[in-house]
C-alpha cells in the first residue's frame, strides 16, 4: 500500500491503474479509521479493482470553537488498518496542499444544508462539498462510498454530484454500529465512560421511534415527542435536533408516506453525536 501525500502523486497512481484497465473507488474520510470505515472499504472493493482511501481533517468544514486541533489523528494506526482491509493507496494531503495561497473557490449546494446538521453548523456542508469536489477532480474515480450516519452528508453529496454532472457513482453504506448500539464514530474517543453510556440513549430512541412506525404511527410530532422525551430523560443529553424528514429532499413531514429519515443530533458534555435511521413505510 502506498501513502501519497501530493495531488500529482495521486494523479500519477491512479493513471497506472488507469492504464491497466482497472476500475477506481474512492473512499473519503478524515482518519481515526473504526469498523465504520472499513465497512465502506469492502463496499467499495466489492464495485472497484482498486480504493483509494482519503485522510484529510478539512479545516473548511470546522467551525469557529469547534475540534479542529483536537480531531484524533493517527496516521500509522490508519495505515495499518487500512492495508489490512484492502486499501490499494491512501491519499492523505496537508491543508495547504489542497488549499495553496491564495485558494478561494468554494462548491455550496443549497436547500439542503439549510435544515438539520445545517442550521447549527453554518458554512460546514459548504466546506463538505468544497473537498469532496476537490477529492473526485484529484483521484476521478468511478465509485465513491460514504455512511449512512452522515445521512445529510450523503443526500447533499449525490445533489452536488447530479448537478455538476460529475461521473461519479455514490454509493451509501449501511450504519456500523458498537454491540450495544452506539453508532461508531471517530468522535467517540472524546465521551468520558458515564457520557459513552448515556449515548446509548441515541440508537435506544430511534429505536423506539422504528417501533412506533411499525405499530402504524404516521405522525411526525408524535414520533418526535417520544424520541425528544426520551433523550431528555437523560440527564447527561441536550438535544441539538430531533428531525423527521424525506429522506431524498430532507424536507419536513407532517406524515410518513414514504422513505423518512428520522435524525437526531444531541450533545453530551463537549461531544456532539449524531444518529439516524431511514423507516420505509
Amino acid at each position: 500500500m502506498e501513502i501519497i501525500r501530493d495531488i500529482a502523486g495521486i494523479r500519477r497512481f491512479v493513471a497506472a491503474q488507469r492504464q491497466q484497465g482497472k476500475r477506481i473507488g474512492l473512499v473519503p474520510t478524515m482518519g481515526y479509521l473504526h469498523e465504520g470505515h472499513l465497512s465502506l472499504v469492502q463496499v467499495a472493493r466489492d464495485r472497484a479493482e482498486i480504493v483509494i482511501m482519503s485522510i484529510f481533517v478539512n479545516p473548511l468544514q470546522f467551525g469557529v470553537n469547534e475540534d479542529l486541533d483536537r480531531y484524533p489523528r493517527d496516521l500509522e494506526r490508519d495505515s495499518r488498518l487500512a492495508e489490512a482491509a484492502g486499501v490499494a493507496a491512501i491519499f492523505s494531503p496537508s491543508a495547504e496542499e489542497m488549499y495553496p495561497p491564495g485558494f478561494c473557490t468554494a462548491v455550496e449546494v443549497e436547500k439542503l444544508t439549510e435544515g438539520l446538521c445545517g442550521r447549527s453548523r453554518p458554512g460546514h456542508f459548504r466546506g463538505v462539498t468544497t473537498v469532496v469536489c476537490k477529492l473526485f477532480n484529484c483521484v476521478q474515480p468511478e465509485v465513491a462510498v460514504f455512511g449512512q450516519k452522515d445521512a445529510q452528508q450523503a443526500a447533499i453529496i449525490r445533489k452536488m454530484t447530479s448537478d455538476l454532472n460529475l461521473p461519479v457513482e455514490i454509493i451509501v453504506a449501511p450504519i456500523v454500529r458498537e454491540e450495544d448500539g452506539l453508532a461508531m464514530s471517530s468522535r467517540n474517543v472524546y465521551l468520558t465512560a458515564a457520557e459513552r453510556q448515556a449515548a446509548l440513549v441515541l440508537s435506544r430512541s430511534l429505536q423506539l421511534a422504528r417501533q412506533m412506525v411499525a405499530r402504524g404511527e404516521r405522525e411526525a410530532g408524535r414520533l418526535r415527542q417520544a424520541i425528544s422525551e426520551m433523550i431528555s430523560s437523560e440527564p447527561a443529553a441536550k438535544i441539538d435536533y430531533v428531525e423527521i424528514v424525506g429522506a431524498a429532499d430532507l424536507a419536513p413531514v407532517e406524515q410518513l408516506s414514504s422513505s423518512t429519515l428520522i435524525a437526531v443530533a444531541v450533545r453530551f458534555g463537549t461531544t456532539r453525536l449524531i444518529d439516524n435511521v431511514v423507516v420505509e413505510v
